[in-house]
């Protein structure tokens, strides 16, 4: 069976991929001119296209099937975490989570962080990676690093979480609220640093419409407990 290869083209009907893919095809795939190859547009469609001109630059094609998909999970599943100090973990977590089923991801800045500042460029090219090796026909959109209360003050629908390790304050075990809800409901899952969220910053996150929830009764890493929010999430609203 011949291998089909997939690309990414968020303007597919341009007809040319964007330069790092046609560099990965001409020069890695050694492609050529009548070629088939897939697309991916980032926004929930594949496409059949034929290569039409194939140089060390640049590759055209025609489209000759567009064939829209559906999303295998209900409602927008957000992610925010604290980045950890090792940034190779956040690498690894984004590509998993984007393997696994995420629309969109967030990086804060909080009270405990050990990380200031994320590459988000190459957070971009490690969930574009992922996207495609999982053929996942939607792109989680990747936003820049910002502080926690300014992550608060911004509009957030549907339900809210903030996961930490606080014994005396009280909380739910999240895959047993996400149970409950309704299934179409849009999700915001905020997981702290290494060093968890501040006291302040729970409360903060509570009177802002967060519920508080655990993940278990395991102490996880960062990376881990991000995974693992990512999952329930996706078990919960699964179709």
């Amino acid at each position: 069976m011949k291998e089909i290869r997939f690309f990414y083209a968020p303007e597919p009907l341009s007809g040319e991929l964007p330069a790092d893919e046609a560099v990965h095809a001409a020069r890695v795939l050694r492609l050529e001119s009548g070629d088939e190859i897939h697309l991916i547009d980032g926004r929930g469609s594949f496409y059949r296209a034929c290569l039409t001109l194939v140089s060390k630059g640049r590759c055209r094609y025609e489209i000759e099937e567009q064939r829209p998909q559906q999303k295998s999970w209900n409602g927008h599943i957000h992610l925010a975490m604290a980045p950890t100090k090792m940034a190779d973990r956040v690498e690894w977590m984004v590509e998993k989570a984007t393997e696994i089923g995420v629309d969109e991801f967030s990086f804060l800045d909080c009270a405990f962080s050990e990380r200031h500042q994320l590459k988000t460029d190459r957070i971009e090219r490690i969930v574009i990676s992922a996207m495609k090796q999982s053929r996942k026909a939607w792109k989680p959109q990747v936003n820049g690093m910002e502080s926690f209360s300014q992550f608060l003050r911004r509009a957030h629908v549907g339900s809210r979480f903030i996961a930490h390790c606080y014994d005396e304050v009280a909380r739910q075990d999240l895959f047993t609220r996400l149970a409950r809800a309704d299934e179409g409901t849009d999700v915001t899952l905020l997981i702290g640093p290494e060093g968890d969220f501040s006291r302040s910053e729970v409360n903060e996150a509570i009177e802002c419409g967060f519920e508080s929830v655990t993940l278990g009764s395991s102490r996880l890493r960062t990376e881990t407990a991000a995974l693992s929010a990512v999952m329930m999430a996706q078990l919960a609203r699964r179709k």
